[in-house]
């Protein structure tokens, strides 16, 4: 589990078969077998040098996200997993990328810069207003959305130490939708089918006491 708060921007230096990526600060307390977002994707640690690390992906993995897209010398957006008692700097992100979206318009407000991006309507019934999103892996709020995309504000900081700084209009993104939103439309779901199941009544739900 991670928090969408960026650790260190990388630099791919392979592609296949596993993706080889430069860095630095993010070895530190890293080890074979650990987690790394990578773009926001959860990837397990293949292998350590001095100066980087390799990550394995599957084909599951290269449809959902822009992974496959990558080459050699492009930078992307690190973060280790979140330790148990360390700060929750972001919201909770899993790791699992939902789908890609494409980045349709790149304007300036004042000190912030507004970036559109168009979802896949499986995706629309999770965003909100003022609701949470991981871009690429990092942790932003919604601030509009219509039927068919959502834009996000970004300060200086978060443009300086992660890859939205560099993204431009027809650029795809990974998208991770928030999982509480998921458990809500999974448990309006159950009970929905619940009160289906009984005439809409409600008889039905089973409730527990803890």
């Amino acid at each position: 589990m991670f928090t969408g708060i960026v650790e260190e921007i990388g630099i791919v230096r392979g592609t296949s078969p596993d993706i080889i990526i430069e860095a630095g600060k993010i070895l530190e307390g890293t080890n074979v077998s650990d987690s790394i977002a990578v773009n926001g994707v959860c990837l397990t640690v293949l292998s350590l040098s001095s100066h980087g690390f390799s990550v394995g992906t599957m084909p599951e993995t290269l449809r959902r996200s822009n992974l496959a897209r990558l080459h050699y010398g492009d930078k992307v957006n690190l973060e280790r997993a979140l330790l148990v008692g360390g700060r929750l700097g972001g919201h909770l992100v899993l790791g699992h990328v939902d789908d890609t979206g494409e980045v349709m318009s790149v304007t300036t407000e004042e000190n912030a810069r507004i970036m559109r991006i168009s979802a896949p309507a499986k995706l629309m019934p999770y965003i909100v207003s003022k609701g949470f999103i991981a871009v690429e892996g990092v942790s932003l709020t919604i601030t509009y959305f219509n039927d068919f995309s959502f834009s996000v504000s970004l300060i200086d900081y978060t443009l300086e130490h992660t890859t939205l700084g560099e993204k431009n209009p027809g650029d795809i993104v990974n998208l991770e939708a928030d999982i509480i939103a998921k458990y809500v439309e999974g448990l309006v779901k159950l009970v929905n089918s619940h009160q289906s199941a009984v005439g809409g009544g409600g008889e039905g739900l089973t409730t527990y006491d803890y």
